[in-house]
């Protein structure tokens, strides 16, 4: 018997915990299309233009606006209200100047905060892969990938980029303009567990092989935690690459 598939349509009450919305107002809510995020870790244009910015009454008008080109996201015209936006896209609406960086506030929920920055984006390095002629291709956290060009994969001097590293890109260009090293001392941002939404400093790294390794950061307030690399976001070494990341 043939696979059904997924469904197409969403019930707010299941909605990810993630999405900022009224759970009791109506039965139904947009489903994001398969794109560059989960659907965990993502909003659907429809929403954030209806519900976050509150540029629309309801979905009609919210979809008008979509549909007019009037969104840019990391650069691109997107006119897919169901076009699913997640961490670290830049949301630009050109008619009001307004430029937005897609972050998770202490409650874990998807927020959106002003930048003055629309022509960078930071990507963290999910994996790497090894593709035909010796390169290396990058895999990036929303879905991207970078090849970066080498003569000999094997010497370390060239191959400089590892997991849990963050690059910072052009957009819309894609061009590579930057490498943050995941390393001690860096500046962090923190996409998950019980920490989420801050801003710390890499103090140690803890190697494990059979699980995710440790690290321990400590607050601009001294305060120190621990959490797996994976929730690691390197965004900067003294200071944020992107302002709208200080004072979180």
């Amino acid at each position: 018997m043939a696979s059904k598939g997924g469904k197409k349509h969403l019930k707010r009450l299941p909605a990810p915990a993630k999405w900022k919305l009224p759970r009791k107002v109506k039965k139904f809510v947009t489903k994001p299309i398969p794109g560059p995020h989960s659907i965990e870790n993502s909003l659907p244009l429809q929403l954030i233009i209806r519900d976050v910015l509150g540029y629309a009454d309801n979905g009609r008008e919210a979809k008008k606006i979509i549909k007019m080109g009037k969104i840019l996201v990391d650069g691109v015209v997107r006119k897919e209200h169901r076009f699913p936006v997640g961490l670290m896209d830049i949301l630009s609406i050109p008619d009001t100047k307004e430029d937005f960086l897609v972050l998770f506030d202490k409650k874990g929920r998807i927020t959106l905060k002003e930048t003055d920055r629309k022509d960078i984006k930071l990507c963290r390095i999910k994996n790497k892969t090894v593709i035909k002629g010796g390169h290396i291709q990058l895999n990036l956290h929303d879905g991207r990938n970078h090849i970066i060009y080498v003569s000999d994969p094997t010497k370390a001097e060239e191959d400089v980029y590892k997991t849990g590293d963050t690059v910072i890109l052009a957009i819309p260009e894609q061009k590579l303009l930057g490498h943050i090293p995941f390393e001690e001392g860096k500046l962090a941002y923190i996409t998950g567990g019980k920490n989420i939404g801050e801003i710390a400093r890499i103090v140690s790294i803890e190697k494990r092989k059979l699980h995710p390794d440790i690290v321990t950061l400590e607050t601009k307030d001294g305060e120190k935690f621990k959490t797996i690399k994976d929730y690691v976001f390197v965004v900067g070494d003294e200071e944020p690459v992107l302002s709208a990341l200080k004072n979180l």
